[in-house]
């Protein structure tokens, strides 16, 4: 158990002194499944990869968090467990920081710190302390604009009782797109070239800094 309170105090110590080396920054937005093929068309034309078809997710995601003693009791400290379902693939860790929505850049920007973990994580995360907060799976693709990702996903309730790849209860009738870049501090010049890409996908779907506490949801 000794390892598990170091651990754990790393983990805290992480987040109090925010020693994440990373930045994301962030565009959101959504479009109808009855257009979603019109926008892959345009990423198609857009994106580095227009030779060949976008890479295919289908991966599933677990949101566990950790209730610490001495810290705001509405600011756990959450990380994101994701692995590949039918494929074999490392288990992906993320840690994400609160946003930060400030008027003069034009992206959301939050800490983010990324790591691949063995097929125990879930379990370690567990004997911690850490409890699920939610769960699903995302299916869609992922393209690349130089350094920018580009997801298109649909997100998928699982269903009490039922095996994960037999989930097929869609959350909503239309798909996630994100645009995203994980960048060191400094680099201010990225949120400028997200705001250009994104002006080139409209009308087809308005990408958004979404602020999550406003809107009283997680990030």
């Amino acid at each position: 158990m000794n390892s598990v309170s170091s651990a754990r105090e790393c983990l805290s110590h992480a987040m109090n002194n925010r020693f994440l080396p990373n930045l994301e920054y962030l565009l959101q937005g959504s479009i109808l499944d009855s257009a979603v093929e019109h926008l892959m068309h345009r990423l198609k034309g857009l994106c580095d990869n227009v030779d060949t078809s976008p890479e295919p997710f289908h991966d599933l995601e677990v949101c566990m968090s950790l209730r610490q003693p001495n810290a705001n009791a509405n600011q756990p400290l959450l990380l994101r467990v994701r692995r590949a379902l039918g494929r074999d693939a490392p288990f992906q860790m993320r840690y994400l920081g609160n946003p930060e929505v400030d008027q003069r850049r034009p992206t959301l920007v939050r800490s983010c710190m990324d790591c691949a973990c063995t097929n125990g994580i879930l379990e370690f995360l567990t004997e911690m302390g850490f409890r699920l907060e939610f769960e699903y799976i995302a299916k869609g693709y992922m393209f690349r604009k130089g350094r920018m990702k580009i997801t298109v996903s649909k997100l998928i309730k699982i269903v009490p009782g039922k095996q994960q790849d037999m989930a097929n209860e869609p959350i909503s009738q239309s798909y996630i797109v994100e645009l995203s870049v994980v960048a060191p501090t400094g680099q201010e010049n990225v949120g400028e070239e997200m705001r250009v890409f994104a002006e080139q996908l409209k009308p087809l779907v308005q990408l958004e800094k979404i602020d999550y506490k406003r809107l009283g949801g997680m990030p």
